[in-house]
């Protein structure tokens, strides 16, 4: 065991010298299986595909014959660490979280829920959340899956014991699939389970509420209903904070990786899986995050709001690495697989986000091998700069409660997302503040979209915010509910700020919420175009006024004749750096091929003196461009844009 984890240690040596940066910031991966037999296999498709960081599947705790005897597959996962170790590589190994399949049922034979169905999530009724083969693609015919609750105390016992025993054969991450309560199946949505007799008691005994009789599930002017929402929520991040430091109580250098399908919407207090507060207690976030099912189906719209949640995973990460497990072509006539895959990886790389290539709509294979290849060679040679920490300049803060959404999740969820594609729209420079980054925020004007619910000591930073010559600007019900959903005796604890402050500044209504529904309405390229306004121009113009008339607003980077195009700039390394996606031209299920941008003029502000110019188109090599500076100004145009790249000032 010593060895093992000197082994492991080493290898994070060597990464982190190289890089800077642990393993997990680098990740390129997709699915296999860890079977002893497979290993040579697995190992000769990293190498081939330039994988790094191997997912493995050999699902101890998901599968009732191996919860029982684990020990055939601990070998193979011990076996699959060393060799990865042995080719400079690292592999993380997949584990089910409150799932379990028992597979070739027959009468009278064993199953997970007939030797213990006490350990069963259930709904009100008391329905067991068990299912069968025409209830997920993924479970075998003639098998049993049950959803386990989290508070049955035998079960918890053996689970992190076997996690105990997964990291202690030296594997270097422990992948915790989806630790949701059942309420994703077809029938469950609205069950808000699970009421088995564990998790009713252990709610009674946190809360002093019953779960059977105080509250109607879906009330959510019933504070016993929201205690409810609550302790859901708190239930699954300790249960992972319990798997953290159960692996790394025998292996320090193991990494815990969550699985999570919820973005930042209403699904999130549904299934209790909240990435934002998750974050804090794992090592990466593995999302599989699909808006429009797949990029192949994806319209300008969607593509709009996938940017937009992978930047809200990034703030939340703060500094950890976002793993997206997302999905790029699933039979689409008119679309070729390597165009699909390409532009879900352009936008990745925008993010700073880390790729995950499978087949269709499982964890391995590829839809086109060769691409993957190309990508992935092209990302590692840039790994260190598209990984590397960036740093905002000047940007304008959006304030991301998860209160709000928890509580007032169609409102809030599309008011921020509307605020978010505006200002991508406008390629304005922004950071997403939340709770926990609020204090540190570099921002001198920040955002609060109808951010409902808001406690005293928010409100203390705001007034602070504004007391030291910064700007805030709100719209819709800001500030008038507290962390519990209950409404405030005044209109608002911030209704003393707008009160002849012109640091203050109230927008009356939502027009980013409006802003968003027309996104979502509009099918073709104008949803990229500085111009588009939705179906409100007047109100729209009135909140950009209100932005970039504000004696606080500095652009670092403007640009012209980028229409079509998605941009973040920072620093990295202390040096300006502009990643751009082009999304020109892209139409759901018929073209995936973007209509190349000439002539895209960038300016960077406040630059001094000469410097070089580097843009590196997307799986293309570095190109040196001409710039002209003066003034505190350096300009820059780039001749032809296809999919992507990014832009470097030397």
């Amino acid at each position: 065991m010593k060895n093992i984890v000197r082994l492991t240690a080493a290898l994070l040596s060597i990464a982190s010298s190289a890089f800077s940066q642990d393993w997990t910031h680098f990740v390129r991966t997709s699915g296999h299986g860890c079977d002893i037999d497979q290993i040579h296999e697995i190992m000769n498709d990293a190498r081939q595909t330039h994988l790094f960081g191997i997912e493995v599947d050999n699902d101890i705790s998901g599968r009732y014959d191996s919860f029982l005897n684990p020990e055939k597959k601990l070998l193979a996962i011990k076996a699959m660490a060393d060799s990865a170790h042995a080719a400079g590589n690292f592999a993380f190994i997949y584990n089910a979280g409150l799932e379990c399949i028992t597979e070739n049922l027959q009468p009278g034979s064993h199953s997970f829920f007939r030797d213990h169905p006490d350990w069963v999530q259930r709904n009100r009724e008391g329905k067991p959340a068990i299912f069968g083969s025409g209830d997920a693609f993924w479970i075998p015919e003639n098998s049993e899956d049950v959803w386990i609750t989290p508070y049955a105390p035998e079960w918890r016992k053996i689970y992190m014991d076997q996690i105990r025993q997964i990291a202690a054969t030296g594997i270097d991450g422990i992948y915790i699939d989806i630790p949701y309560w059942m309420t994703h199946f077809e029938g469950w949505e609205d069950t808000w389970a699970s009421f088995d007799e564990y998790t009713v008691k252990e709610f009674k005994r946190r809360t002093g509420f019953d779960a059977m009789n105080d509250f109607t599930p879906g009330a959510w002017n019933d504070p016993e209903f929201i205690a409810w929402v609550d302790f859901r929520i708190s239930t699954l991040t300790e249960f992972m904070a319990e798997v953290d430091k159960n692996a790394k109580s025998v292996n320090p250098a193991c990494k815990t990786i969550a699985e999570i399908y919820p973005g930042i919407g209403e699904e999130v207090p549904r299934v209790g899986a909240d990435v934002f507060d998750m974050y804090p207690v794992v090592d990466a976030i593995a999302h599989e995050y699909n808006v429009g099912e797949n990029s192949a189906r994806r319209t300008p719209a969607e593509w709009m709001e996938y940017m937009a949640g992978m930047f809200t995973f990034r703030a939340f990460a703060e500094g950890k690495p976002s793993w997206m497990l997302s999905y790029s072509w699933d039979g689409e006539e008119k679309i070729k697989p390597a165009d699909a895959i390409a532009n879900l990886m352009m936008s990745q790389v925008l993010a700073g986000t880390n790729s995950w290539d499978a087949r269709r709509f499982v964890m391995s294979g590829s839809n086109d091998y060769e691409a993957r290849t190309r990508i992935y060679q092209w990302i590692e040679a840039n790994q260190k700069l598209i990984y590397a920490p960036r740093e905002t300049v000047s940007p304008v803060g959006v304030y991301f409660s998860p209160k709000t959404r928890n509580y007032f999740a169609d409102d809030f969820t599309d008011s921020y997302q509307g605020m978010i594609s505006l200002l991508l729209n406008q390629h304005i420079e922004f950071e997403i503040v939340t709770p926990r980054t609020l204090e540190k925020a570099k921002s001198r004007i920040l955002l609060l979209p109808d951010v409902r619910c808001l406690d005293d000591k928010e409100v203390l930073h705001l007034t602070n915010w504004v007391n030291t010559g910064k700007t805030i600007i709100v719209t819709g019900e800001t500030g008038q509910y507290t962390l519990k959903r209950v409404k405030k005796d005044k209109a608002s604890q911030l209704a003393g700020l707008f009160e002849g402050n012109p640091r203050a500044n109230f927008i009356s209504g939502t027009p980013e919420k409006s802003y968003f529904r027309s996104l979502k309405k509009c099918p073709a390229d104008s949803v990229f175009n500085p111009g588009f306004k939705g179906n409100i121009p007047g109100e729209i113009d009135n909140l950009l006024n209100a932005i970039v008339l504000d004696k606080n607003y500095r652009a670092a980077v403007t640009l012209e004749n980028a229409a079509g195009c998605i941009t973040q700039s920072c620093l990295v390394n202390g040096k300006p750096v502009l990643f751009i996606a082009n999304f020109t031209g892209l139409r759901s299920r018929e073209n995936a091929v973007p209509l190349a941008i000439k002539d895209m003029k960038v300016t960077f502000h406040n630059v001094n003196g000469k410097h070089k110019a580097i843009f590196t188109p997307f799986c293309g090599t570095p190109i040196e461009l001409q710039t002209k500076s003066g003034k505190g100004k350096l300009c820059v145009v780039i001749p032809e844009i296809t999919r992507g790249g990014f832009l470097q000032i030397e």
